[in-house]
């Protein structure tokens, strides 16, 4: 079982279907076993989202598998875990939060340099249809620039 140093895990659906409006980066309450899980990057954030629970900022729905040499000890492997924001950061983002078609979702999870555990939230609003076929136009047309550049 091999650890790496740097772990990224991206939620790549994430910018087709939100607008994002603002990024925020917080740190996680997690136990032994899903650090070392995380570390081998054992975890997923497709269908995380962000949930205020008595004034606390939960991510909920995200995935870390168990640890293989974790025994009883072990996590669950989608539970509720707390992230640690400071308090006007919440106040903040609560307060946007209550405008119609908000919401908090996690963009990216990953260990900074200090060894910490750290998920890059975003406030974002729901894309429309219409939005998504721009967002698809506009790939698809850099990416045929970037092909044409390519050729020259």
């Amino acid at each position: 079982m091999k650890i790496e140093k740097t772990v990224n895990i991206f939620n790549r659906r994430a910018r087709f279907e939100y607008e994002i409006i603002e990024e925020v980066e917080a740190g996680m309450v997690l136990t032994g076993t899903e650090i070392k899980s995380l570390r081998s990057s054992k975890a997923s954030i497709t269908e995380a989202f962000c949930q205020f629970i008595d004034g606390e900022l939960y991510i909920i729905n995200m995935m870390i598998d168990e640890y293989k040499l974790g025994t009883f000890y072990n996590h669950k492997t989608k539970r509720e875990r707390k992230l640690l924001l400071h308090k006007k950061e919440l106040q903040k983002l609560e307060k946007k939060l209550k405008d119609a078609g908000n919401t908090i979702i996690p963009l990216k999870l990953y260990i900074n340099d200090r060894g910490k555990a750290k998920v890059l939230i975003a406030l974002g609003r729901g894309k429309k249809l219409f939005d998504k076929r721009e967002s698809i136009k506009d790939r698809e047309s850099k990416r045929n620039l970037d092909r044409i550049l390519k050729k020259s």
